[in-house]
């Protein structure tokens, strides 16, 4: 189901004038930013838009309708230039003492998208007055307060375009829990985050080796676990990666509009090209060796198996090709080449899905 963007005329889109009424051309000037970042909520993301607006007494002879009409259609040709078209225009002509349902926050001219195939909960109202507000509240949907601050808690306050499109753009989150006899491990990942790591599995190079993966990839990651290193190391860090790799593929959803791909690194002496690909198809190629059993407490086996566990639990394609005379710097140069490869495949651009199949 497709969520709706409804967004209100004047003091959102266009500037509003003192007396309310955008009756000619020389009335007609946009909000900063508008066509940067509407257009970009265009482009990237997947919204049914909606133009709702109250425009007090239009028709009567306070506000004849051809004098409406002609800045009214200039906004929209400048708007559709940029990319930025309305699926529906919603205007609402009564005066405020008429208390109609049509007329905002009444839902009246609304009903028949709420009856139909939209996701209404993640709907979003942008509007720049407590009307508009109230509005989201009636439908049951999120509020964004445009150029105050909201005034109804749960909304809420951009004072820029820029900043609708941050609180817009879907969260790419996902919080993985996995509890077994062996290990008890959460992770919470944030793809669209700056790289933040706070990890914990008990295994110091280990950490630092995930560390890594945040930074390079622009990923946060919160990653606890739990394991019975009283044993040895192996199911800590097989569980991580099967948790990891879960909440990777949680996260991307139906991965629409990611680039896909991804792929290499020197570090030192050492090299490491990692290839990979999000389409669906877990599979593995490691070519390399080591010459240490351990590097601080991580044995270099569970490197490759890292990589195995995390590679069929997100669902990836993924070949690790890497040599070097130092095992500090081959595994660091894995985990950070590892890193970048998915940092450009998860980038978005766009909504379309990436493959001519239409689903991955």
């Amino acid at each position: 189901m497709k969520p709706i963007l409804f967004i209100d005329r004047d003091g959102t889109l266009i500037k509003e004038p003192t007396d309310y009424q955008i009756d000619n051309f020389e009335k007609l000037d946009f909000m900063p930013g508008v066509f940067s970042w509407l257009g970009r909520i265009c482009k990237e993301f997947d919204f049914y838009l909606v133009m709702v607006t109250n425009q007090d007494g239009l028709g009567t002879f306070s506000f004849p309708e051809d004098s409406f009409l002609g800045s009214h259609q200039v906004m929209l040709r400048a708007l559709n230039a940029e990319g930025i078209q309305f699926d529906e225009i919603l205007i609402d002509c009564s005066f405020p003492e008429e208390n109609l349902p049509t007329r905002k926050p009444g839902i009246g001219l609304v009903k028949h998208l709420l009856n139909a195939d939209f996701d209404i909960a993640n709907s979003i109202v942008i509007g720049d007055r407590e009307t508009d507000e109230l509005f989201a509240r009636n439908i049951g949907c999120q509020a964004i307060r445009f150029g105050t601050h909201a005034t109804i808690p749960g909304s809420f306050t951009a004072m820029s375009w820029e900043e609708v499109y941050n609180l817009v753009k879907p969260k790419r989150l996902a919080a993985i829990s996995r509890k077994t006899n062996e290990t008890d491990i959460a992770v919470n990942i944030n793809l669209d985050g700056t790289g933040q790591a706070k990890v914990n599995t008990g295994i110091g190079f280990f950490d630092h080796m995930l560390e890594q993966l945040a930074k390079h990839s622009g990923i946060d990651i919160d990653i606890v676990c739990l394991g019975d290193l009283r044993v040895d190391e192996h199911h800590t860090i097989e569980d991580v990666g099967i948790a990891l790799g879960e909440a990777l593929r949680k996260a991307l959803g139906n991965k629409a509009g990611i680039s896909r791909y991804g792929f290499a690194l020197p570090m030192d002496e050492s090299r490491a090209m990692v290839l990979l690909d999000f389409g669906g198809r877990p599979y593995l190629v490691f070519k390399g060796s080591f010459s240490r059993e351990f590097v601080g407490q991580m044995p270099t086996e569970m490197v490759k198996h890292f990589f195995h566990s995390l590679a069929y639990s997100a669902q990836i394609t993924l070949h690790i090709d890497f040599d070097g005379e130092n095992d500090h710097h081959k595994v660091e140069a894995i985990f950070k080449a590892f890193a970048r490869s998915l940092g450009m495949a998860i980038k978005k651009d766009g909504n379309s899905i990436p493959s001519t199949k239409g689903i991955i």
